[in-house]
């Protein structure tokens, strides 16, 4: 089969490898659309410690079972499938405790691969995070559901309600998905970022303002009467942004720390503002079977996520949406085998 190789920053090859077949318990997966993603760019332009190079790597997929492992249960070949690339292991100290999206092995045993033809996906991921996709949703929606389990997992027990207002600060695919997320739920949402192509973006969206950095003060005064946001999510991964992100949110307000800094980096709060404000700073890191279950549901029918296509192309051109993307240009990009 054909596969996208991720070589080194900024270096992709197509290459033929060979098709895996599964064991007991998996399943093969022919690829129906695959999706860029945040964490691909940076491992494209800087190298990434969870996407090994070389290597194959894409991990947002959707397709139809082109085999059957021997055990495997409602699920045959030729059903169309949407997936996400990771589960728990169960077995853990953190999945003894619930805490699955902490769970010891799940990075471990996360599976790359989706730039390809097909995708081989193992036992545990296909008994907790397999579904059948609906006859009426894409292929290429279909596989928002790892990125979309994310931003649930990311809003989970925080009881956003109608009339809550957001800041959410960042503007691509992540901060575009917490910003349709947060409408569902009947928030008011502020969004900033640097394109005014995805400002716009997000005002189609419906964001109540969708400003530049540099206007942002002004407009949470305006947006808030002064009193700030009740919840903020910062989905950049910049370390400034973690510090600033504490001084948009009200009293009793919380701060969710999504995108994650590079390892190694610190960052300082005011700590009268923590401790008299009462201020919640919760970080969120991937997802669990829980969280998948509730996006599969938003996906077949209650968001719609297909204006945050920017475009598709075909596997052997791979390098085209990376190197528009390390430009700025569009939000996710589809690939088609």
């Amino acid at each position: 089969m054909l596969a996208g190789i991720l070589l080194g920053p900024q270096r992709i090859e197509i290459r033929e490898v060979e098709s895996p077949r599964p064991s007991r318990g998996e399943v093969l997966v022919k690829i129906g659309a695959a999706l860029t993603c945040g964490t691909d760019i940076k491992a494209y332009l800087r190298g990434h410690p969870m996407i090994p190079a070389p290597g194959v790597f894409g991990h947002e997929f959707s397709g139809i079972i082109a085999e059957a492992g021997k055990g495997v249960r409602g699920f045959k070949e030729g059903d169309a499938v949407m997936s996400v690339h990771s589960a728990p292991c169960l077995k853990c100290n953190f999945c003894r405790k619930r805490l699955f999206n902490l769970c010891e092995n799940i990075m471990n045993s996360k599976v790359l691969g989706a730039f390809a033809e097909y995708i081989l996906l193992p036992a545990h991921v296909v008994k907790q995070n397999l579904f059948h996709k609906p006859d009426g949703l894409p292929y290429e929606e279909a596989a928002f559901l790892e990125p979309l389990s994310c931003v649930v997992h990311s809003m989970a027990d925080l009881g956003i309600t109608k009339g809550d207002r957001a800041l959410i600060i960042g503007a691509g695919p992540i901060g575009l998905l917490h910003l349709l997320l947060s409408k569902l739920k009947g928030a008011e949402v502020i969004i900033t970022g640097l394109e005014q192509e995805k400002l716009a973006l997000a005002r189609n969206l419906g964001a109540h303002m969708a400003v530049a950095p540099g206007e942002l003060i002004k407009a949470l005064r305006e947006f808030t009467g002064g009193m700030g946001v009740d919840f903020v999510f910062e989905c950049t991964g910049q370390v400034s942004v973690w510090e600033d992100s504490v001084s948009y949110v009200r009293k009793g307000g919380t701060v969710i720390l999504f995108g994650g800094c590079k390892s190694g980096t610190t960052v300082t709060y005011d700590t009268y503002r923590l401790h008299y404000d009462e201020i919640t700073l919760k970080g969120v890191f991937h997802f669990t079977p829980g969280d998948v279950k509730k996006a599969y549901g938003l996906l077949s029918g209650a968001l719609d996520v297909s204006p945050l296509i920017s475009g598709s192309y075909k596997l052997s051109e791979l390098k085209t949406p990376f190197e528009k993307l390390s430009r700025g240009e569009g939000i996710k990009y589809v690939i088609i085998p």
